[in-house]
């Protein structure tokens, strides 16, 4: 494969597949350069001379202005490009273009998976009991109740599990509304057949609340208790995990058609080649599983700064397109009311992975939502459609946007890296990596290795067909992602207020 890659008859920049040397002879379109400086691998290079103060081109869209003139088969990044972003504005981008269709349909029978189907009609992946703390001065003896579980009822169901957490006590306003509506989410969790509430019972997150606030669950698969009310926590708890046992060992997974699937779409420690290979492989998923009547979420608001109007662009409606502008628009706010430039992103480790600004991360990211319409937006905490793809608000950090994501239904997350990371949340949590190096060297935390599109070993229709059969395997619980092997479950929940 060539050493650039072009990925829009628009740019005004290719990103580099493979390292360069700074002594190697490249060629941007016919015309050849010997590089003066490195450029690692995801990083870009220019196609055309571009002047000082004119925008630098990816993806179609602009990502940032040029700070000085910049040859052609020049390494472009922070020396010489800055961000255009400012303020809370989202008006729309310099170059306005349509966008790429995705992947075609499946042809034939309508896939199946083997799920667990409720009595709310959602369909969950895994039959497990989850133990869920009003507040974080009983994570201890929520885990060991999960860990004396584990063993007394090993293989009876898919698991038992506890989610810690820091909050629930001394919490006011959004903060307090915040935790309880994530708590909600996961207790009425479709991957969850039996819940335990564990509380204190002084805290400001009160269990009645908690339980009232889970509109729709399954009250006869729910037990609780506050743990200042019982002699011993940890007998009264592994006890009630007994009971919910004896229901879970009476479920079984069923033919469920794929449109029962609501995937959940993030990446984290993104490159330069996120954008290229992972992302848009995700986003093929997400067109395919839309267009078969499944679900798929999209979050990481501050990572729709500078794409919002391409977003907006795919609505179903006026009334989604102007939710999707108020949504970013708030979160602009959001950010400069506490003195922050909408535009500090990337992180490090994007940056050293070939991420310059803010905009041409976010052009990569949303690629994981596809070309599907946006058919609906949701605030943080609300439970989201089960068709269609759906924006979801939430910040970028990767515990946060991933728990909000579960907390809203998603019963699968496809998890894009370019960089690696170890975290894994409730449900199965398939890493994609967007270079084969990551894959190779992380086997233990790579489920899919995207960067086969990139070494030539793989078209990207035969990545989509093998990643959706992948994705529906361990639906079925046929496999397991790494996450579970591996026992990385947390949850993270979004905090900006006043702590007593």
């Amino acid at each position: 494969m060539n050493a650039l890659l072009v990925l829009h008859p628009d740019d005004n920049v290719a990103v580099a597949v493979r390292a360069i040397a700074a002594s190697d002879v490249i060629s941007v379109d016919g015309t050849t350069f010997t590089s003066a400086t490195d450029v690692p691998a995801g990083h870009k290079v220019a196609r055309v001379a571009i002047a000082m103060g004119t925008p630098v081109i990816k993806y179609g869209f602009p990502i940032g202005r040029a700070t000085v003139d910049i040859a052609a088969g020049s390494w472009v990044h922070e020396h010489n490009l800055r961000t255009a972003l400012s303020g809370a504005s989202t008006e729309p981008p310099t170059v306005a273009r349509a966008a790429t269709p995705g992947a075609a349909t499946t042809n034939g029978a309508m896939p199946t998976f083997m799920g667990f189907r409720r009595a709310s009609g959602r369909v969950g992946t895994r039959n497990e009991i989850w133990i869920i703390n009003t507040v974080g001065c009983v994570n201890h003896a929520a885990e060991k109740i999960a860990a004396q579980a584990r063993q007394r009822f090993d293989g009876m169901v898919d698991g038992v599990y506890a989610f810690s957490h820091p909050y629930g006590c001394s919490q006011l306003g959004d903060d307090l509304s915040h935790t309880r509506q994530i708590l909600a989410g996961l207790m009425r969790h479709p991957n969850a057949g039996g819940v335990l509430v564990l509380g204190l019972g002084c805290e400001n997150n009160q269990l009645d609340a908690l339980l009232n606030a889970a509109e729709g669950i399954d009250r006869s698969r729910v037990r609780y208790f506050n743990t200042q009310e019982v002699a011993d926590e940890i007998e009264e708890g592994v006890e009630a995990v007994a009971e919910l046992v004896a229901i879970l060992i009476r479920d079984s997974r069923t033919v469920c058609q794929v449109s029962d699937l609501l995937l959940g779409m993030k990446c984290g420690g993104s490159d330069g080649l996120s954008g290229v290979s992972a992302n848009p492989l995700v986003g093929r998923i997400a067109d395919r599983l839309t267009s078969l009547g499944g679900g798929v979420l999209l979050t990481e608001v501050p990572e729709m700064f500078g794409a919002e109007q391409v977003l907006a662009s795919r609505a179903a409606t006026p009334a989604v397109r102007d939710e999707v502008l108020t949504m970013v628009s708030d979160f602009k706010e959001y950010f400069t009311s506490h003195g922050q430039p909408v535009s500090e992103n990337p992180s490090p480790g994007n940056k050293a992975g070939g991420l310059t600004t803010l905009e041409e991360k976010s052009l990569g990211a949303i690629q994981k939502g596809g070309s599907a319409t946006v058919s609906a937006v949701r605030r943080y905490g609300a439970q989201a459609p089960s068709h269609g793809l759906t924006l979801l608000e939430a910040p970028g950090n990767d515990g946060v946007s991933s728990t909000a994501m579960i907390a809203s239904g998603a019963t699968v997350l496809l998890f894009t890296t370019g960089r690696g990371t170890p975290l894994g949340f409730p449900v199965p949590t398939i890493k994609i990596s967007s270079n084969s190096a990551i894959a190779e060297r992380k086997p233990h935390w790579i489920d899919f290795n995207a960067g086969e599109l990139l070494d030539g070993a793989a078209t990207m229709n035969e990545l989509t067909d093998r990643l959706f059969a992948r994705v529906l395997d361990i639906a079925s619980g046929k496999t397991r992602a790494n996450n579970e092997l591996n026992g990385n479950r947390e949850i993270a929940i979004w905090k900006d207020g006043v702590t007593l």
